[in-house]
Protein backbone atom coordinates (compact mmCIF):
# COMPACT_ATOMS: atom_id res chain seq x y z
CA UNK A 1 0.00 0.00 0.00
CA UNK A 2 1.91 2.56 -1.25
CA UNK A 3 0.04 5.48 0.58
CA UNK A 4 0.77 3.33 3.68
CA UNK A 5 4.52 2.72 3.09
CA UNK A 6 6.15 5.02 4.96
CA UNK A 7 7.80 4.83 8.81
CA UNK A 8 5.54 7.38 10.30
CA UNK A 9 2.35 5.48 9.85
CA UNK A 10 4.37 1.87 11.01
CA UNK A 11 5.29 3.76 14.34
CA UNK A 12 1.68 4.80 14.74
CA UNK A 13 0.18 1.52 14.28
CA UNK A 14 2.55 -0.34 16.35
CA UNK A 15 4.31 2.27 18.81
CA UNK A 16 7.51 3.32 19.84
CA UNK A 17 8.05 0.35 22.28
CA UNK A 18 7.68 -2.35 19.53
CA UNK A 19 9.65 0.01 16.56
CA UNK A 20 12.60 -0.05 19.57
CA UNK A 21 12.12 -3.82 20.26
CA UNK A 22 12.32 -4.93 16.59
CA UNK A 23 15.13 -2.47 15.54
CA UNK A 24 17.05 -3.92 18.79
CA UNK A 25 16.39 -7.56 17.35
CA UNK A 26 17.06 -7.34 13.80
CA UNK A 27 20.55 -5.21 14.37
CA UNK A 28 22.08 -7.18 17.23
CA UNK A 29 22.16 -3.73 19.50
CA UNK A 30 20.75 -2.78 22.77
CA UNK A 31 19.32 0.97 22.82
CA UNK A 32 19.88 2.97 26.51
CA UNK A 33 17.15 4.36 27.97
CA UNK A 34 15.57 7.55 26.18
CA UNK A 35 16.58 10.95 27.59
CA UNK A 36 14.80 14.19 28.37
CA UNK A 37 15.03 16.21 25.23
CA UNK A 38 13.04 19.51 23.92
CA UNK A 39 12.91 21.55 20.95
CA UNK A 40 14.32 25.06 21.29
CA UNK A 41 14.84 25.95 17.50
CA UNK A 42 15.28 24.63 14.36
CA UNK A 43 16.05 27.88 12.38
CA UNK A 44 19.25 29.13 11.28
CA UNK A 45 21.44 31.27 13.30
CA UNK A 46 22.20 34.20 11.19
CA UNK A 47 25.32 36.32 10.43
CA UNK A 48 28.56 35.45 12.30
CA UNK A 49 29.70 32.64 14.76
CA UNK A 50 32.73 31.58 16.32
CA UNK A 51 33.25 27.82 17.10
CA UNK A 52 36.03 26.75 19.78
CA UNK A 53 38.84 26.10 17.43
CA UNK A 54 38.81 30.39 17.15
CA UNK A 55 37.24 29.61 13.44
CA UNK A 56 34.40 31.68 12.12
CA UNK A 57 31.67 30.72 10.22
CA UNK A 58 29.04 33.27 8.23
CA UNK A 59 25.17 32.18 8.19
CA UNK A 60 23.86 34.42 5.36
CA UNK A 61 19.83 33.94 3.94
CA UNK A 62 19.39 32.72 0.47
CA UNK A 63 15.61 33.69 0.11
CA UNK A 64 14.16 30.19 -1.08
CA UNK A 65 18.07 28.47 -1.86
CA UNK A 66 17.93 30.20 -4.81
CA UNK A 67 21.37 31.57 -6.08
CA UNK A 68 20.94 34.55 -8.62
CA UNK A 69 21.78 38.54 -8.80
CA UNK A 70 18.56 40.34 -8.57
CA UNK A 71 18.88 44.20 -8.69
CA UNK A 72 21.30 45.83 -5.82
CA UNK A 73 21.65 42.29 -4.50
CA UNK A 74 24.35 40.58 -5.84
CA UNK A 75 24.17 37.32 -4.70
CA UNK A 76 25.68 35.19 -7.24
CA UNK A 77 28.80 37.85 -7.55
CA UNK A 78 29.03 38.26 -4.72
CA UNK A 79 29.43 34.50 -3.80
CA UNK A 80 31.94 34.29 -7.15
CA UNK A 81 33.51 37.03 -5.34
CA UNK A 82 34.20 35.39 -1.70
CA UNK A 83 35.07 32.08 -3.27
CA UNK A 84 37.90 33.23 -5.12
CA UNK A 85 39.17 34.87 -1.57
CA UNK A 86 37.85 31.95 0.76
CA UNK A 87 40.31 29.07 1.37
CA UNK A 88 37.61 27.74 3.73
CA UNK A 89 34.11 25.67 2.92
CA UNK A 90 30.71 26.56 1.86
CA UNK A 91 27.80 24.68 3.87
CA UNK A 92 24.10 24.27 2.87
CA UNK A 93 22.01 24.47 5.80
CA UNK A 94 18.54 22.49 5.62
CA UNK A 95 16.64 26.03 6.15
CA UNK A 96 17.83 26.69 2.33
CA UNK A 97 20.93 28.65 3.44
CA UNK A 98 25.00 28.91 2.74
CA UNK A 99 27.62 29.13 5.66
CA UNK A 100 30.59 30.82 4.44
CA UNK A 101 32.71 28.38 6.94
CA UNK A 102 36.02 28.25 8.33
CA UNK A 103 37.17 31.35 8.33
CA UNK A 104 40.24 33.03 9.77
CA UNK A 105 40.76 36.07 11.48
CA UNK A 106 42.36 37.70 8.74
CA UNK A 107 39.46 36.45 6.40
CA UNK A 108 36.65 37.75 8.37
CA UNK A 109 36.77 41.43 7.20
CA UNK A 110 37.11 40.77 3.87
CA UNK A 111 34.19 38.95 3.76
CA UNK A 112 32.11 41.31 5.56
CA UNK A 113 33.68 43.66 2.72
CA UNK A 114 32.58 41.83 0.03
CA UNK A 115 28.95 40.89 1.54
CA UNK A 116 28.26 44.92 1.45
CA UNK A 117 29.93 45.56 -1.79
CA UNK A 118 27.27 42.99 -3.25
CA UNK A 119 24.35 43.81 -1.03
CA UNK A 120 23.91 40.30 0.52
CA UNK A 121 24.76 41.04 3.97
CA UNK A 122 21.91 39.72 6.44
CA UNK A 123 21.59 43.38 6.89
CA UNK A 124 20.71 44.67 3.81
CA UNK A 125 16.83 45.17 4.35
CA UNK A 126 15.06 41.86 5.06
CA UNK A 127 12.46 41.38 7.10
CA UNK A 128 12.76 38.55 10.20
CA UNK A 129 9.34 37.29 8.37
CA UNK A 130 11.26 36.99 5.14
CA UNK A 131 14.46 35.60 6.89
CA UNK A 132 11.88 32.82 8.35
CA UNK A 133 10.54 31.88 4.90
CA UNK A 134 10.98 28.84 2.90
CA UNK A 135 9.45 27.74 -0.47
CA UNK A 136 9.82 24.71 -2.99
CA UNK A 137 10.41 25.22 -6.25
CA UNK A 138 6.59 24.64 -7.70
CA UNK A 139 6.01 25.53 -10.55
CA UNK A 140 6.85 25.03 -13.31
CA UNK A 141 10.09 22.86 -12.14
CA UNK A 142 8.26 20.26 -10.51
CA UNK A 143 5.87 18.07 -12.15
CA UNK A 144 3.79 17.42 -8.98
CA UNK A 145 3.47 20.98 -8.04
CA UNK A 146 0.19 22.82 -9.11
CA UNK A 147 0.81 26.05 -8.14
CA UNK A 148 3.62 28.84 -8.06
CA UNK A 149 6.16 28.45 -4.82
CA UNK A 150 9.32 29.66 -4.93
CA UNK A 151 8.89 32.16 -7.65
CA UNK A 152 5.73 33.59 -5.93
CA UNK A 153 6.49 33.77 -2.36
CA UNK A 154 8.71 36.92 -2.56
CA UNK A 155 6.18 38.69 -3.84
CA UNK A 156 3.28 37.75 -1.11
CA UNK A 157 5.70 38.18 1.37
CA UNK A 158 6.18 42.27 -0.09
CA UNK A 159 2.90 42.62 0.90
CA UNK A 160 2.65 40.81 4.33
CA UNK A 161 5.99 42.67 4.91
CA UNK A 162 4.17 46.00 4.81
CA UNK A 163 1.18 44.39 7.52
CA UNK A 164 3.67 43.32 9.83
CA UNK A 165 5.85 46.78 9.83
CA UNK A 166 2.80 48.85 9.77
CA UNK A 167 1.91 46.75 13.51
CA UNK A 168 5.65 47.16 14.40
CA UNK A 169 6.26 43.34 14.26
CA UNK A 170 8.62 43.51 11.38
CA UNK A 171 11.76 42.04 13.58
CA UNK A 172 9.87 39.47 15.04
CA UNK A 173 10.45 35.92 13.58
CA UNK A 174 7.35 33.93 11.72
CA UNK A 175 7.54 31.43 10.00
CA UNK A 176 6.23 30.99 6.63
CA UNK A 177 6.47 28.06 4.14
CA UNK A 178 4.83 27.79 1.23
CA UNK A 179 4.87 24.41 -1.21
CA UNK A 180 3.05 23.95 -4.57
CA UNK A 181 2.03 20.46 -3.72
CA UNK A 182 0.75 18.56 -0.40
CA UNK A 183 4.03 16.70 -0.76
CA UNK A 184 5.22 19.48 1.48
CA UNK A 185 8.78 19.57 0.35
CA UNK A 186 9.90 22.99 2.12
CA UNK A 187 8.03 21.71 5.28
CA UNK A 188 5.16 24.23 5.56
CA UNK A 189 2.54 21.71 8.05
CA UNK A 190 5.44 23.02 10.75
CA UNK A 191 4.73 26.78 9.81
CA UNK A 192 2.93 29.50 11.72
CA UNK A 193 1.69 30.32 8.78
CA UNK A 194 1.87 27.14 6.00
CA UNK A 195 0.33 28.01 2.08
CA UNK A 196 0.14 24.61 0.00
CA UNK A 197 -0.69 24.92 -3.55
CA UNK A 198 -4.41 23.64 -4.56
CA UNK A 199 -4.50 25.08 -8.05
CA UNK A 200 -3.12 27.64 -10.21
CA UNK A 201 -2.54 30.75 -8.02
CA UNK A 202 -4.89 29.05 -5.26
CA UNK A 203 -3.59 27.81 -1.78
CA UNK A 204 -4.85 25.94 1.07
CA UNK A 205 -3.61 28.20 4.62
CA UNK A 206 -2.56 26.40 7.27
CA UNK A 207 -1.78 28.51 11.14
CA UNK A 208 -0.71 27.83 14.48
CA UNK A 209 2.35 25.62 14.33
CA UNK A 210 5.08 25.84 16.92
CA UNK A 211 8.15 28.17 16.02
CA UNK A 212 10.79 25.68 16.70
CA UNK A 213 8.57 22.62 14.91
CA UNK A 214 7.91 21.40 17.87
CA UNK A 215 3.94 21.38 16.47
CA UNK A 216 2.07 21.11 13.67
CA UNK A 217 -0.46 23.76 12.32
CA UNK A 218 -3.86 23.11 11.51
CA UNK A 219 -6.16 23.88 8.19
CA UNK A 220 -7.65 27.15 8.38
CA UNK A 221 -9.30 28.36 5.00
CA UNK A 222 -9.37 26.09 1.74
CA UNK A 223 -8.49 27.22 -2.00
CA UNK A 224 -7.86 31.16 -1.69
CA UNK A 225 -6.15 33.38 -3.66
CA UNK A 226 -3.72 35.94 -2.71
CA UNK A 227 -6.61 38.85 -2.03
CA UNK A 228 -7.98 36.33 0.37
CA UNK A 229 -4.87 35.03 2.15
CA UNK A 230 -3.68 38.66 2.86
CA UNK A 231 -7.69 39.28 4.00
CA UNK A 232 -7.32 36.00 6.31
CA UNK A 233 -4.19 37.40 7.62
CA UNK A 234 -4.60 40.88 8.58
CA UNK A 235 -7.00 40.87 11.23
CA UNK A 236 -4.83 38.03 12.75
CA UNK A 237 -1.85 39.96 12.23
CA UNK A 238 -3.38 43.07 14.30
CA UNK A 239 -4.80 41.15 17.16
CA UNK A 240 -1.24 39.43 17.66
CA UNK A 241 0.08 42.99 17.95
CA UNK A 242 -2.35 44.29 20.05
CA UNK A 243 -2.20 40.79 22.64
CA UNK A 244 0.39 39.17 22.62
CA UNK A 245 2.63 38.21 25.93
CA UNK A 246 6.00 38.83 26.07
CA UNK A 247 8.44 36.95 23.57
CA UNK A 248 5.34 35.26 22.38
CA UNK A 249 5.49 33.84 18.82
CA UNK A 250 2.79 33.96 16.12
CA UNK A 251 1.46 30.31 16.34
CA UNK A 252 1.47 30.09 20.10
CA UNK A 253 -0.80 33.07 20.08
CA UNK A 254 -2.90 31.75 17.59
CA UNK A 255 -3.24 28.81 19.19
CA UNK A 256 -3.77 30.30 23.10
CA UNK A 257 -6.21 32.79 21.63
CA UNK A 258 -8.66 29.95 20.26
CA UNK A 259 -8.02 30.99 16.35
CA UNK A 260 -7.35 27.35 15.12
CA UNK A 261 -6.64 24.58 17.55
CA UNK A 262 -3.50 22.63 19.07
CA UNK A 263 -2.19 20.08 17.19
CA UNK A 264 0.60 17.95 18.50
CA UNK A 265 0.26 14.73 16.29
CA UNK A 266 -0.44 13.86 13.28
CA UNK A 267 -3.61 11.83 13.69
CA UNK A 268 -5.07 15.85 15.11
CA UNK A 269 -4.67 16.89 11.76
CA UNK A 270 -7.26 16.88 10.12
CA UNK A 271 -10.54 18.29 11.53
CA UNK A 272 -12.44 21.80 12.56
CA UNK A 273 -10.57 25.22 11.92
CA UNK A 274 -11.40 26.00 15.75
CA UNK A 275 -10.43 25.00 18.26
Amino acid sequence: NRKHARLKYTIEDRGVDWFRAEVERRANVRFEPARPFAFTGNGDVYGWQRDDRGRWHYTLFVENGRIRDTGPRQLLGGLRAIAAEHDGLFRLTGNQNLVISEVGDAGKGRIDDLLERHGIANESGASALRRHSMACVGLPTCGLAMAESERYLPALIDRLEALVAGRGLRDVPITIRMTGCPNGCARPYIAEIGLVGKGPGRYNLYLGAGFSGERLNAPYRENIDEAEIVAELEPLIDAFAAGRRADEHFGDFLVREGFVRRVDTGREFHGSAAA
